[in-house]
């Protein structure tokens, strides 16, 4: 069955439906959230020990900031936040977690420094697409005004027709979610990608999905990965730059300004 795909000013009627709802029931403990948050991050063979550390550690940094707890705790009911995993298989690394307060902030960014590693030799965007359409997305425990997933990593997709790839896509965009990219530009490793990359077993005939022939990550990014309203890309440059770029990206993500980005799907912000 086709999944329903309901329209930006469609699902803002709903919210604002079910927000009255809860205004006027007898139970009225908490508001609805306005922000549900998927942090999508790969974890695939070139991600070393030291690479994970240094995404984990840049997202619980970011979780612990003054701008980003400003932000996810600034609107009424807060921010939902997951963060998934992905390498040949996408995983729910930390479910659905309520950000209302600092203390709940302080609170999932000491489980995300818990995460154990999850191993992975491909980079399975369209995989990861399709979990996240089909199981984390219907596990929020509460609707939310908008949806976004934020993906990053360091390669394009290697196990994946690119036929599939845009089908998975669509179908994640299909939810009503917006999809952000945060490449991490490695020098040396992902300056043109495409041309002899490494594949899945039986991958290895097959075209890649790239706008053109020689390209870099960003470009493969702004093409096969962000979509939906008010969609950007803000690339890392390089590993050490993750904290920075991601601490960055969530208060554009939470905050009004990713509303004042729509129409602009292949903005970089930095």
């Amino acid at each position: 069955m086709d999944r329903l795909r309901l329209s930006p000013s469609v699902r803002r009627a709903l919210f604002t439906g079910l927000a009255a709802l809860w205004m006027a029931g007898p139970a009225r403990a908490e508001p609805p959230p306005a922000v549900a948050l998927v942090v999508a991050v790969d974890v695939s063979q070139s991600v070393d020990e030291a690479r994970f550390t240094l995404q984990m550690e840049g997202i619980a940094a970011a979780l612990e900031d003054p701008g980003v707890i400003a932000a996810m705790t600034g609107r009424p009911g807060g921010t939902l936040f997951a963060m998934v995993t992905w390498a040949d298989q996408a995983g729910l690394a930390l479910n659905w977690q309520r950000i209302a307060t600092r203390a709940d902030a302080l609170a999932t960014a000491a489980r995300v420094r818990a995460t154990p590693r999850q191993s992975g030799e491909f980079t399975c965007l369209g995989q990861m697409f399709r979990t996240v359409a089909a199981s984390v997305i219907p596990a929020m425990p509460l609707p939310a005004e908008r949806i976004v997933v934020d993906v990053s990593g360091d390669g394009i997709d290697n196990c994946t027709d690119p036929d599939n790839l845009e089908a998975e896509q669509q179908t994640l965009l299909g939810t009503g979610a917006t999809i952000n990219g945060l490449p991490i530009l490695v020098p040396g490793e992902n300056d043109v990608v495409g041309a002899g990359a490494y594949r899945a077993p039986g991958y290895g005939l097959r075209a890649t999905p790239l706008p053109q022939e020689r390209t870099d990550l960003a470009q493969w990014y702004r093409a096969h990965v962000v979509g939906g309203p008010g969609a950007f890309l803000l690339a890392a440059a390089g590993y050490g730059d993750f904290s920075k770029a991601i601490r960055r990206k969530f208060v554009i993500e939470v905050s009004d300004a990713a509303r004042r980005m729509e129409g602009s799907p292949t903005l970089d912000p930095r």
